[in-house]
């Protein structure tokens, strides 16, 4: 697959360029710049990004980091099975239990929620930090959901990190989908309290809690570059009801009881090219983020 030529391979983190450091230079070098492409695409561009992951697979499937980042393109595309074997034989690489949630989610998308909660309640769930930790929880309520038990899924949410008034990288992910889930039980002006509180912690828009909050709120927005648009055809368009009313007055030089006529014609088009109020809403909803 064609790299850019600004891709050098030098972008990549130094703890991936450590481990490439087993391999050829010219080999590692190829590696380093298909990995680089997976990290530029994997939000954007899913399938390309699988296709550069397929690329550093074949050429280094020994090599964690590239296992890993397979892993996660095969994620991003929903192949949970092929991301599942991915991140297992990294973790049998390094021993890190660091992809234990991601794993856990794989499960869940393969229809097996049991499984999920199985691994939520797993010794290696202690061994994660913090972001861990609480990425284990987010999988764990999504599994409760995935099983129809959404008041245990609420609960499962319940915790520390979510009741702390601190910002921190999960905060956002945390609050709505705690928000989510109480809107699930029709618990809205709980649900749009902690939509409100994602939105504040939310500064990189890793959620769409804004619209949600303004879709409880009724509020709806309407797409000004559009009206525009519609606005500059209607001027574009000829009067055709106008240049018949000029018609109208030219033959009633000849005849005063057309004059009259014309006069009432011209009233009628007045009226009718008067401009009338229109609303155009444009609501987004958003859905949950359950393979949080």
């Amino acid at each position: 697959m064609p790299i850019p030529e600004d891709v050098t391979g030098d972008e990549i983190d130094k703890d991936v360029r450590q481990e490439l450091q087993s391999l050829p230079k010219t080999l590692a070098e190829d590696v380093a710049r298909n990995l680089v492409m997976v990290a530029r695409l994997i939000d954007e561009d899913p399938e390309g990004a699988y296709g550069y992951s397929r690329v550093a697979l074949r050429l280094a499937s020994r090599v964690a980091a590239v296992r890993e980042a397979a892993g996660f393109a095969a994620y991003a595309n929903q192949k949970y099975s092929e991301a599942l074997a991915e991140f297992r034989a990294a973790r049998r690489m390094t021993g890190s239990v660091e992809l234990w949630p991601v794993m856990a989610d794989c499960e869940r998308g393969l229809g097996r929620p049991e499984k999920a909660l199985d691994m939520a309640g797993a010794p290696e769930v202690h061994k994660l930090d913090k972001a861990g930790q609480v990425e284990m929880r987010l999988v764990a309520a999504g599994a409760r959901r995935d099983m129809g038990q959404l008041d245990a899924a609420i609960v499962t949410l319940q915790s520390p990190e979510l009741a702390s008034s601190s910002v921190q990288p999960w905060t956002a992910r945390l609050r709505y989908a705690y928000a989510d889930a109480l809107l699930a039980a029709d618990r809205v002006n709980e649900a749009r309290e902690w939509f409100a509180k994602a939105v504040e912690a939310d500064r990189d828009g890793s959620t769409d809690a804004s619209d949600r909050l303004a879709e409880l709120d009724g509020v709806e927005f309407v797409d000004a570059l559009n009206d525009e648009d519609q606005d500059q055809d209607r001027d574009e368009e000829p009067d055709t009801d106008l240049a018949d009313d000029a018609d109208d007055v030219d033959e009633s030089e000849h005849s005063p009881a057309e004059t009259e006529t014309g006069s009432e014609s011209a009233a009628k088009t007045t009226t009718d090219i008067a401009p009338t109020p229109t609303d155009e809403a444009d609501a987004d909803a958003g859905s949950e983020a359950d393979k949080d």
